[in-house]
């Protein structure tokens, strides 16, 4: 199992990851209303500014003060980084 941190000491599973998204656009701000509602929604910003949102294959949302590319970039294992330095 490979786990992503996501910021001040916060981990998520790889595996449970559908998308890391922006947080500025309105649907992505419905889609965490509609998370909070549900008590689906997992702050993990520490009260910093909201830029990478997260979500899972269980329909909980998962919200970081790291930047999405940031977060995309810690999926790549060191194996597949040295891959595709290769190309």
């Amino acid at each position: 199992m490979q786990l992503i941190n996501i910021g001040f000491g916060n981990i998520v599973s790889a595996n449970r990851i559908v998308a890391i998204v922006s947080s500025e656009s309105a649907p992505i701000k419905r889609i965490i209303s509609d998370a909070r509602d549900r008590q689906q929604l997992v702050d993990a910003t520490y009260g910093r500014r909201t830029r990478a949102v997260i979500i899972t294959d269980s329909d909980h949302v998962i919200l970081s003060a790291m930047q999405p590319e940031t977060v995309a970039n810690r999926f790549v294992s060191p194996r597949e980084a040295i891959s595709k330095e290769a190309i």
